[in-house]
């Protein structure tokens, strides 16, 4: 089974990013590919600039990186109560290709993470509310609140109620591929 895994924050330091790649962690005996956000960057779309430019080769690459995998994680950066643009953006460039569904028709863990208490609740509201529309399958969800109280780089997820959550979660999703 191949697991594509990415952060939908162009951040460096992307908290998001961290999540992702400590989740991952729970799927080592597959292939897993974590992606950065940083080298799929795109102008900012508009419908004049797919008329004059077409859709960019990033746009084919990224969704060919979807195409390729048979699960995605994906935790997701809140701003302001929705996605970032970073993403939003690739989003749509990528649900633009003639013929597809953005995330392919693909089964997704969809989790986010945040400095406050809320945990990007925001986002994956949305996200989960959205994404099966554009050919996700929602699998499972996860929310890491405070995160620099229950996260560290060397440990990963200190709070033990999420951990076993999230290895919860995580056994659910590859029950799916059984």
């Amino acid at each position: 089974m191949k697991i594509l895994a990415f952060a939908g924050s162009n951040s460096e330091v992307s908290i998001n990013k961290k999540l992702v790649t400590f989740a991952a962690s729970f799927f080592s005996e597959y292939e897993v590919e974590i992606i950065d956000l940083n080298h799929f960057e795109m102008p900012i779309y508009k419908n004049e600039r797919e008329i004059e430019s077409g859709i960019p080769q990033l746009a084919f690459d990224f969704a060919e990186k979807i195409d390729e995998s048979d699960l995605l994680l994906i935790s997701l950066a809140e701003h302001n109560g929705s996605y970032s643009t970073a993403f939003k953006n690739i989003y749509d460039w990528v649900s633009r290709i003639k013929g597809r569904k953005a995330y392919g028709g693909k089964p997704v863990f969809l989790m986010a993470a945040a400095p406050g208490r809320r945990g990007g609740a925001s986002v994956l509201a949305a996200a989960t509310a959205r994404f099966p529309f554009d050919g996700a399958t929602i699998l499972e969800t996860f929310s890491l609140p405070f995160f620099n109280e229950n996260f560290s780089e060397k440990d990963g997820i200190l709070n033990e109620e999420k951990r076993a959550e999230l290895q919860a979660k995580s056994a659910t999703v590859l029950q799916h591929f059984q």
